[in-house]
């Protein structure tokens, strides 16, 4: 069982933040399990990596505590709630935020006759009522690991932390697509990249022109700066891309990885406005802007980039370009991509 010693509120991701310990034994029957809940885990680094962590623990080590994660919107939680019970019934739900390469580490060990499996481990668990929040902190604890990326972190988050399986749209990851390709499915990779738009607030997080471990600084730097999500949640967004999905031009224009990422950031700007459009009319939409966009002079601008972009300011401001006719967004248009 988990013991808790400490209870507090973490103010900035509106998290409760407990601190307890278990012995080894306990944590490879109830901890080692959730790292198999990463379908596309970091992969296990090599042996040789470890072995000073492995002497150290049959030595008698204290490992660095491991952080775990577990989402409930239920409104229950207070200094007074028994957050032992519930610890202890709700692991099995949980995230590894930060420990899987030690808990791997851990389960090899523990087949070592010298394993003392009554050491403690120290364990912090993290309960957030949102996904966004939890995404968050993981890419704050990771910051700087090696080798997942936080571009990585987050297409794995995506798929792990929502349950695509309530919605009615198909989505599959790369691996899948080579696979069997199902007709009309969102690309997950297209997604993540949207998810990262919205958390980042920005729409250009792939330049070339830029190292990948300095795009990586970058990112990590945009999110600590956007800070934690507050207002719309990014299972919101999702929930409106299903519905907007039921209509064939919608869902075609948000398959569009352009579209999808400045969609996913402009939304945040007019969540209510939308919410209150149905798919037919929001494809209307969509068919109206590619109709403008069309009139752009591919020779003279970088189309991708400007879909982008363009697509952002479009969701954004939709609640008075919706009233302007495709030669009024063909202007629009103009304006926006003149230097």
């Amino acid at each position: 069982m988990i013991e808790i010693s400490s209870i507090d509120k973490d103010e900035v991701i509106s998290s409760w933040v407990l601190t307890g310990c278990c012995d080894y034994r306990h944590a490879l029957q109830v901890l080692f399990p959730l790292v198999d809940r990463f379908e596309a885990q970091r992969k296990i680094q090599s042996p040789a990596f470890y072995e000073r962590l492995r002497r150290d623990i049959l030595g008698g080590c204290i490992m660095p505590p491991i952080t775990v994660a577990i989402v409930d919107p239920e409104d229950k939680f207070s200094l007074d709630f028994d957050f032992k019970s519930y610890i202890n019934e709700n692991l099995a739900n949980g995230y590894i935020l930060d420990g899987m390469q030690r808990l791997n580490n851990l389960k090899a060990v523990s087949e070592d006759p010298g394993f003392d499996g009554e050491r403690r481990l120290y364990v912090s668990i993290v309960i957030a009522d949102k996904k966004d929040m939890l995404l968050y902190r993981m890419i704050t604890l990771n910051n700087g690991q090696k080798p997942m990326s936080p571009r990585h972190q987050i297409e794995v988050l995506t798929q792990e932390l929502f349950d695509f399986r309530e919605l009615s749209v198909d989505v599959q990851t790369e691996k899948e697509r080579s696979e069997r390709v199902v007709r009309g499915a969102f690309n997950l990779g297209d997604i993540s990249k949207g998810y990262l738009a919205f958390l980042t607030e920005n729409l250009h997080n792939d330049n070339n022109r830029i190292i990948a471990e300095k795009m990586d600084e970058l990112i990590i730097s945009k999110i600590m700066q956007a800070g934690p999500v507050e207002g719309v949640q990014f299972q919101s967004v999702l929930e409106m891309i299903d519905r907007f999905a039921e209509n064939a031009p919608a869902k075609n224009w948000l398959k569009a990885q352009n579209n999808i990422v400045g969609f996913c950031v402009g939304v945040k700007h007019s969540y209510d406005e939308l919410q209150g459009t149905n798919a037919e009319e929001f494809g209307t939409l969509c068919e109206k802007f590619d109709e403008a966009f069309k009139a752009i002079n591919a020779s003279k601008v970088n189309l991708g980039k400007y879909r982008r972009e363009l697509s952002f300011k479009y969701i954004k401001s939709i609640n008075v370009l919706k009233k302007f006719s495709v030669g009024n967004l063909i202007e629009w248009c103009n304006d926006e991509t003149a230097t």
